[in-house]
């Protein structure tokens, strides 16, 4: 079976567009000497964990990333000093990972320039019934229960 030309038109514009819409968050966060975009999110994740923190597996389900990616990004993030890393007693391998003073300040410095890109790149282009039209298709499209949970 051959996907029409549609399908595949879509397809092509669903990536190239998302490829570019994060391309230009992330220039504009290197622009202001901030940390990349998969930075923030595990921070915010980790944040969303509160005061007992998060387990790495559990912020690898939520980031969607595979293991060594997770494990990398946690210890690029661990280096740069935004987040420790504490041992579970009792538990060999398992630790907690939370956000430092540096990790909760440099999250809230991302946030307005992530904010501003997305009102200007995806809000100041779609009325609010185009917007909504968008994420009930992307909805439709998020067939497995990992992604359904990633959108609102």
């Amino acid at each position: 079976m051959t996907p029409s030309e549609q399908t595949t038109r879509a397809w092509t514009s669903l990536l190239s567009v998302g490829q570019a819409l994060l391309g230009d968050i992330e220039a504009e966060l290197q622009t202001h000497g901030l940390p990349k975009l998969s930075w923030y999110d595990a921070l915010f994740e980790i944040e969303k964990a509160g005061a007992d923190g998060i387990r790495p597996y559990e912020l690898k389900e939520r980031l969607l990333l595979p293991q060594y990616g997770t494990s990398r990004l946690l210890d690029r993030i661990a280096k740069a000093g935004l987040v420790t890393r504490e041992d579970v007693i009792g538990d060999g391998r398992g630790q907690i990972i939370r956000l430092t003073p540096k990790g909760i300040e440099t999250r809230k410095e991302m946030w307005p320039i992530y904010a501003e890109m997305l009102i200007k790149s995806v809000q100041q282009k779609l009325s609010q019934p185009e917007l909504d039209e968008l994420v009930r298709l992307l909805g439709k499209l998020a067939s497995t229960n990992k992604l359904r949970s990633s959108i609102p």
